[in-house]
């Protein structure tokens, strides 16, 4: 039975191995201190953080996150500990909150190794406290006991470890920020929260009869609850994008020249349709995967909430997985350690049976996870299949025959899919990467060596052209979900080296113009969309947005640009920054094709754009760090199967749809 604890109550604790998780609506920091008997910590070696995440018996996230899973052996803590206090903060200057009282009440729970719960308690009335004691597990005559504390401190974690008695208080709280802060400096943006009805119908269909993946904290506790994969928008859609991009408001064409509709075009006010129900399962197995299972306003809203779902799922389960491992190999050598530390254990045969034995426990502890594991990647992957053939095309793979029986859309999509993600325990298992639209950040397609195998294998030529084909495609893609007319391509490429790539958008006359060539194309192109974003600006801000020029071009713009930095001087990289910037507001957006050792000659003038920009790979690689489980993920380009022609019949499509239109 779980003790769902109010402040100040406790509760005894069954076992010593433990794990507690903390859920929260927006990334904190986890941490816990070791006191002694007096409750005070004696120096910084007693406090575990993202810094330095490990101590004997206690393991912490190594960076910010809304997910936490701390572990505790409470028979492995030094004899001197008679306290342990798990601290939570949020992180300063990443542009998030700075006090509690303005995201949800984190939810922290204390479970055993089997996920089963043994207390829980949800952190209310903080308002402008920035760290908080949320939880203290305590000894006391030989047991013990866990209590719910929530000490909040406006004064942050100075405050807090201060008043915990650490004389280096200060600077040890800097030394954590500061490690958050280079965690954070890789990581994707966080997806919007899911409410507790999303929970709830995923609980019910593909979840419901899985004990152990809810075991492994597949369900967030907490209604407002954000995690690596927290599925995207609940009614109304959130501004707030999934997947490691953003989204802001869709400029749509004025019909006859009238102002600029800047409303989210899916913005309802009425509650979303139940999602469909899974056909019941026969005794002792899953319920069969159903396509769209998750709540939203339309199918297209489902499909992509359980695309989320799923990324929720994969990143959970192997976070246990690891985890569990990971406590494994402590344990054994925290055993190996104590049996060989006495000299006569090392004489005979008493070591190797230490060993024997301490290695038997750990392959017992590492199946039992791997069993779990299995289980649910086989869940997933079972889930993934059905789920891929039902995709709409923005969400769809190239090879997908939804496309087959394309139409050019009448509204914008939800998102769109730019490639594929996936863990190293199920390569096999990939989840669509998914990025709201319209695009808040625009993509930065790496033309470099990135350092995985298959760009160290290729001539740099050759990771150039597979960079430009990748942009391409990406391109044609947004051109293809958009309604006609309402998004506009230019290219930007100096030299003519991307021809190839470009001939299907350059043949099908999709292109606003031809690919602009040499430092006159490339400042012409520039100075046209630097205009247009002044003059939307300046009607947005004074309210005259039927004021712009007759000939303005207010669909959605997106500029290509190919073999950066050649044929850009100083101002054309200042007019690129701007467009970076400024340009993502008011719907023009950037794709750069680039190496960033080939731009590295302009020093820290160009790292504010590679920052804006969302880099992606033509190749397979894992430099995709989500802040919420702290897992490195495998990025998959998209692109259409080798000899496919479905990328020219889509433009195709795209093209006589734009020469239909009245102007």
């Amino acid at each position: 039975m779980t003790a769902e604890l109010v402040r100040g109550q406790n509760h005894p604790l069954p076992q010593a191995r433990l794990e507690i998780r903390v859920s929260a609506g927006t990334p904190v920091v986890a941490g816990a201190t070791l006191c002694d008997e007096q409750g005070a910590v004696p120096g910084t070696e007693w406090v575990a953080h993202p810094g330095s995440p490990n101590l004997p018996g206690l393991e912490v996230s190594k960076q910010a996150a809304a997910d936490h899973r701390l572990a505790v052996d409470l028979e492995a803590l030094p004899e001197t500990v008679h306290r342990l206090n798990v601290l939570l903060a949020l992180p300063t200057g990443g542009g998030g909150p700075v006090r509690f009282g303005a995201v949800a009440a984190p939810f922290v729970s204390v479970t055993g190794l089997d996920g089963g719960e043994v207390a829980s308690y949800t952190v209310t009335g903080l308002d402008s406290e920035s760290a908080v004691v949320a939880l203290e597990l305590y000894r006391r005559q030989g047991i013990w006991k866990v209590r719910a504390v929530g000490q909040g401190y406006a004064g942050g974690l100075a405050e807090m470890l201060g008043d915990q008695g650490l004389p280096q208080a200060r600077e040890l709280a800097a030394a954590i920020q500061a490690a958050v802060s280079s965690g954070m400096a890789r990581a994707v943006a966080p997806p919007p929260p899911r409410t507790q009805d999303d929970d709830r119908a995923r609980r019910t269909t593909s979840r419901a009869a899985s004990a152990g993946r809810d075991a492994q904290g597949d369900t967030a506790p907490s209604p407002t609850t954000a995690s690596a994969a927290t599925p995207g928008p609940v009614p109304p859609p959130p501004a707030a994008p999934p997947g490691p991009d953003g989204g802001v408001v869709q400029p749509p064409r004025p019909p006859g020249g009238g102002p600029i509709d800047y409303a989210h075009p899916r913005r309802r006010n009425t509650a979303p349709p139940p999602p469909p129900t899974a056909p019941p399962a026969q005794p002792g197995e899953h319920p069969r995967p159903v396509a769209g299972d998750a709540t939203g306003w339309s199918m297209e809203e489902r499909l992509y909430n359980q695309v989320w779902g799923m990324f929720e799922d994969l990143a959970r389960t192997v976070a246990a997985y690891r985890s569990a491992v990971d406590f494994a190999e402590s344990r054994m050598e925290q055993e190996l350690d104590k049996a060989l530390s006495d000299p006569r254990s090392r004489i005979g045969t008493a070591g190797d049976t230490a060993r024997a034995a301490a290695q038997a426990k750990r392959d017992e502890l590492v199946g039992r996870a791997r069993e779990v594991l299995d289980r649910d990647l086989a869940q997933l992957a079972a889930e993934a299949d059905v789920v891929e053939p039902a995709l709409p095309p923005a969400f769809a793979s190239w090879d997908n025959p939804v496309w087959h029986g394309y139409r050019v859309p009448m509204e914008v999509p939800m998102a769109l899919r730019v490639g594929d993600l996936h863990l190293s325990e199920r390569p096999d298992l990939r989840i669509p990467m998914l990025v709201r639209l319209p695009l808040e950040r625009g993509l930065w397609i790496d033309s470099g060596r990135s350092g995985s195998e298959a760009a160290l294998m290729m001539e740099s030529d050759q990771l150039r052209a597979a960079a430009m084909e990748t942009a391409a495609a990406h391109a044609a893609r947004l051109l293809a979900v958009y309604p006609a007319g309402e998004f506009t391509v230019h290219v930007i490429d100096p030299a003519g080296t991307g021809a190839p790539a470009l001939a299907p958008l350059t043949e099908s006359g999709v292109l606003a113009a031809p690919p602009a060539a040499g430092a006159q194309g490339v400042a012409a192109v520039l100075a046209k969309l630097t205009q247009r974003v002044e003059l939307v600006q300046m009607a947005v801000r004074g309210g005259a947005t039927d004021a712009l020029p007759p000939g303005l071009d207010t669909a959605e713009q997106l500029l290509l640009v190919n073999d950066f930095p050649h044929g850009f001087d100083d101002r054309a990289v200042t007019q690129l920054r701007y467009l970076a910037d400024e340009g993502p507001a008011v719907g023009v957006h950037l794709m750069m094709v680039a190496d960033r050792e080939d731009a590295g000659a302009y020093g820290p003038v160009l790292d504010p754009l590679w920052r804006a920009l969302l880099r992606v790979t033509p190749m397979p690689d894992d430099h995709l760090v989500d802040p919420w489980v702290g897992h490195t993920w495998t990025y998959e380009p998209l692109l259409p199967p080798p000899g496919s022609r479905v990328v020219r019949q889509v433009l195709a499509q795209v093209a006589a749809a734009r020469r239909s239109l009245p102007y």
